[in-house]
């Protein structure tokens, strides 16, 4: 659309534009600067993680607390929300844009209403989409060029879509990038798969080890698969999908996943509002089983006794944040997390502090 760069192009050279960049410097640019992952990558090799790992004289099993600190960090700046106004399309809340965000959509004009209070104040009260824009291609493309002219301000696009909806299985409104998806609260969903094996009575978790590279959470701990949900596919497709380019299962094999629930969380940092739900699966592998990472996002692999990897998400921050609650909920599930334990119920239904719809 000619008329976004256009608006892109003047507002770039504006002093408006040049004296709201160096307002950031006050309410809103120490968090917004810290919204992306460290680019360093994890300061810990698999000796480190298998120490803690094998390190079973602690007697802190039945403490849960290590867990609960786990589902904070996912769900960090709840008294925050008071920042963030309503992104509408038709009429339905798909997401939460923070008020400092909304003043970088201003100039684009035929893409966006932006609505102040009624009082003849300069509260904001929502952010719509323009009626002009009719049609999920309109609106994917209308947005797709504000993303591009936005630059700096949206760091790591993916050139991945996630679809828009008010809730899972409802009508898609547009199609958003990835990257873009926290900056406007749309609800983002993904499939985490626990891929286990089963020797001598005893339960392993195959744990991989995130390439160096990797544009977020580099060198961090992950599930044996995992990925977001694009536009366009079922979670059972994109699991399998996942499981070949992450981990060398073959279809025949990964068929064989089970949907075992999800997880939700929602976390606040600067201008980004992350409204997550993971599905989870699960996949018992044979014993002999030796994933191999297909797609250069997997340093490594390990296969790590259930109990270890516990240990490693309640003493450490080994594991990528998100990864930690699907494996808490496997825990639950198999029986290593016990009803004795004090916290039992608070922890079990903190793992969809969500909104998991």
């Amino acid at each position: 659309m000619a008329t976004i760069a256009a608006a892109a192009a003047a507002r770039c050279n504006s002093p408006a534009r040049r004296q709201l960049l160096t307002r950031r410097c006050l309410p809103f640019s120490v968090s917004f600067s810290s919204a992306t992952p460290p680019a360093a990558a994890a300061g810990f090799g698999w000796a480190d993680a298998l120490r803690v790992a094998g390190d079973g004289g602690r007697g802190d099993e039945s403490d849960l607390s290590g867990y609960f600190r786990k589902v904070d960090t996912c769900n960090r700046g709840m008294d925050k929300r008071g920042e963030f106004v309503k992104f509408l399309v038709e009429d339905q809340v798909v997401g939460y844009i923070h008020k400092g965000f909304v003043e970088h959509l201003r100039d684009f004009h035929d893409v966006f209403t932006i609505v102040s209070g009624n009082n003849g104040s300069n509260t904001l009260e929502n952010v719509s989409l323009r009626s002009s824009l009719r049609t999920p291609e309109e609106r994917t493309n209308a947005i797709g060029d504000v993303i591009k002219n936005l630059g700096e301000l949206i760091p790591g696009i993916r050139n991945e879509l996630y679809p828009v909806t008010s809730s899972y299985g409802m009508p898609v409104y547009f199609s958003l990038e990835r990257a873009a998806a926290p900056y406007f609260g749309i609800k983002a969903y993904g499939v985490h798969m626990n891929g286990y094996v089963e020797k001598d009575g005893q339960k392993f978790l195959w744990i991989g080890k995130r390439s160096d590279v990797k544009q977020t959470y580099p060198g961090m701990l992950d599930h044996l698969v995992a990925g977001g949900l694009p536009y366009g596919i079922s979670c059972k497709e994109n699991i399998i999908k996942e499981c070949e380019e992450e981990a060398g299962i073959p279809r025949s094999v990964s068929t064989n996943a089970t949907s075992v629930g999800a997880i939700s969380y929602m976390d606040i940092e600067g201008f980004r509002y992350k409204r997550d739900v993971l599905f989870c699966y699960d996949l018992k592998l044979l014993a002999d089983f030796v994933p191999n990472n297909e797609d250069g996002e997997v340093d490594s692999f390990r296969l790590i006794p259930v109990p270890h990897a516990a240990n490693i998400i309640r003493r450490t921050e080994f594991f990528k944040p998100n990864c930690n609650l699907v494996i808490i909920d496997f825990l639950f599930r198999h029986g290593y997390i016990n009803p004795d334990s004090r916290g039992y119920l608070n922890l079990l239904q903190s793992l969809r502090s969500g909104d998991c719809s």
